[in-house]
């Protein structure tokens, strides 16, 4: 079971990652953009780790409120969800 949660956590944070980086180019580009409530709906199903390094990496929604205090309180969450689970599997 705990390597299950491990392979999703690991393809659902790559994934955010790159829907992230994905966005910003679009945003340079003036093109279609990814809203932000699925950008934070990423985060929530687990991808908070995946969103933190990409707004780092593509300087991406860094200076949103939401964004940043909203994916480290996310983060912060699943830490303590994960931390949990791990002593009960």
């Amino acid at each position: 079971m705990m390597e299950l949660l491990l392979y999703y956590f690991v393809c659902v944070n790559v994934l955010t990652f790159f829907v992230y980086g994905i966005d910003k180019w679009q945003a340079r580009q003036g093109k279609w953009r990814i809203s932000e409530a699925t950008l934070l709906l990423f985060a929530v199903i687990g991808g908070s780790i995946g969103a933190w390094l990409g707004m780092r990496v593509w300087r991406h929604k860094t200076m949103h409120k939401k964004f940043k205090y909203g994916i480290p309180a996310i983060l912060m969450i699943h830490i303590i969800i994960i931390g949990y689970l791990s002593k009960w599997i």
